[in-house]
């Protein structure tokens, strides 16, 4: 049977991804060598990481006077080597969700933290408005997209301070306004490459300005200067994410990206939306995240969550389960996911219903 993986991460891969990786697994470029093998300083692997961030700069068009890097650690360590890099005094931040509220805590370790919003409240069903960020500020840091709740800023905010930005979740999904950023961070296991690699993209110019000392592995220029060789990367990972970046662009890039994810995210909305059983945990369109779709059963059905689990479970359908904090149910859209598999669950939500 035919799965549709909605997993929200790890998450799914594209079948070009994951052919061109078990080959390099037997055979890495005809060496005789697996990929999990061979020296990463070799001139193979060399040529993969070179060519992975050349596609980085040109799919996202990220201009002259930022650095691509490819570290260890998650995004969650991005969230202390942000501040240990960049806070000196006073950084911004807003809180839309458990990643953001993670970030949080960790630069309130390296100075003052002015949180210019937060929807906590409310379980996070909502992105804040507005709020403002104070010139004061030497960044103004956000979560475009928070995968647990289903919200998403998709608009490059407009602050008087340099941004930061985790994309975790819905990097290569659309546009970015690079004069605004200092940073911008991922974690690959959602839109890119299994887990086990993270990217981090920084202007040249805005590193080396705290007055603190940092640690060899947490200065961003140590892995500038070694071409992210400093230490032995994650080499499969990275492996994996040529061969998807290589996907993209022969997709058509960010723009056939993006209008393919707004129609798998409309589709499956839509039927949210004209449903008598099911209902949106995000109420306001304009907060909606493209990428996780977080939905739950009306109160009159929702004894009946388990045994939709189980309905679409029988026809390939794996991953909805919503987050343990959230309940309900969460279908995650990441770029590698068919337009048919959306289709087969609204079918399977037009089914349940009717059965019911």
């Amino acid at each position: 049977m035919k799965k549709h993986n909605f997993y929200a991460g790890p998450s799914i891969l594209s079948e070009y991804t994951i052919k061109n990786t078990a080959e390099a697994i037997l055979n890495f470029a005809d060496t005789g060598l697996s990929v999990l093998e061979v020296s990463h300083r070799s001139k193979e692997f060399q040529a993969v990481i070179d060519e992975a961030t050349a596609l980085v700069k040109e799919i996202l068009e990220i201009p002259e006077g930022f650095s691509v890097l490819w570290l260890g650690g998650g995004a969650s360590m991005q969230f202390c080597m942000i501040p240990y890099n960049f806070l000196n005094h006073k950084a911004s931040y807003i809180d839309t969700g458990t990643w953001a509220s993670n970030a949080i805590k960790e630069a309130r370790l390296f100075g003052e933290v002015d949180v210019v919003a937060s929807s906590k409240e409310a379980n996070y069903t909502f992105i804040p408005k507005g709020w403002k960020v104070a010139e004061g500020s030497e960044y103004f840091h956000y979560t475009s997209n928070n995968t647990i709740y289903g919200t998403e800023i998709r608009v490059d905010p407009s602050v008087p301070v340099p941004m930061i930005c985790d994309m975790s979740s819905d990097i290569f999904s659309r546009h970015i306004d690079w004069s605004k950023y200092i940073a911008v961070y991922a974690g690959a296991q959602k839109n890119l490459a299994p887990a086990g690699v993270t990217i981090a993209i920084l202007r040249d110019d805005a590193l080396g300005h705290v007055d603190r000392q940092i640690p060899t592995m947490l200065d961003y220029r140590t892995h500038i200067k070694k071409g992210s060789m400093f230490n032995t990367p994650p080499v499969l990972p990275i492996f994996s994410a040529l061969q998807t970046l290589r996907y993209y662009k022969q997709l058509g890039g960010l723009n056939e990206l993006e209008r393919r994810d707004l129609e798998k995210a409309a589709l499956l909305y839509d039927a949210i939306d004209n449903s008598r059983m099911f209902e949106g945990t995000v109420t306001d369109p304009a907060d909606r995240s493209i990428m996780n779709v977080c939905f739950v059963m009306k109160p009159e059905y929702k004894e009946l969550e388990k045994e939709f689990v189980d309905f679409c479970s029988e026809r390939g359908i794996v991953g909805i389960k919503g987050h343990r904090s959230v309940g309900g149910f969460r279908a995650s859209l990441y770029n590698a996911l068919p337009i048919e598999s959306v289709q087969v669950l609204v079918e399977a939500m037009k089914d349940f219903e009717y059965k019911h």
